[in-house]
């Protein structure tokens, strides 16, 4: 919502879409958001993706068919555990082996902690805003760092606005670091 919201202040056309899944019993959402001139469907065709924002590794190689040799991978590389690993009957794949394998698909791919940033923060919730401000760090994404943070703070309940901005300055902050 906040990067659809940005681009419409930015004005781009916008379309957005969500697909919860089974989020409610732990499983994925998947949400696209397009801007730009010329859209017409808030649908994304395989291979089409100029970005791809995973908020955990394994949805990241998940939805590496959505993307092409020319599309950024923005990944957190704080995994979320699914109940069969985290009650021990399988066990999670090595992030090294998830990060190679979107680099195979992708020639961009960016990596950062966004939970553990966003706990030194001050709430793990956080981790959205780190991914927000990470994304407003990448060369070339064509909406400016203000107009990401200026929205998104407008979208969080006041109460949370602190930890956002420091969320999002912290995410800024580790991708150009990390350049």
């Amino acid at each position: 919502m906040v990067l659809g919201n940005a681009a419409m202040r930015a004005g781009h056309r916008v379309m957005m879409s969500e697909v919860h899944g089974m989020a409610q019993r732990g499983g994925s959402v998947t949400s696209t958001v397009r801007f730009g001139d010329e859209v017409y469907s808030p649908l994304e065709a395989a291979g089409n993706a100029d970005l791809i924002m995973a908020f955990e590794p394994v949805e990241a190689v998940r939805s590496l068919p959505m993307g092409n040799r020319g599309s950024v991978v923005l990944m957190n590389l704080d995994p979320v555990y699914p109940g069969n690993v985290a009650a021990g009957f399988d066990t999670y794949p090595d992030i090294g082996s998830l990060v190679a394998e979107a680099k195979k698909s992708c020639s961009r791919v960016l990596t950062v902690r966004a939970t553990e940033i966003a706990v030194k923060a001050g709430k793990a919730v956080a981790a959205n805003a780190v991914m927000i401000g990470a994304v407003a760090a990448a060369d070339g994404f064509p909406i400016g760092k203000d107009l990401l943070k200026e929205v998104l703070l407008e979208t969080v309940p006041a109460k949370f606005r602190d930890l956002n901005a420091a969320a999002f300055d912290m995410g800024y902050d580790a991708m150009k670091n990390s350049a």
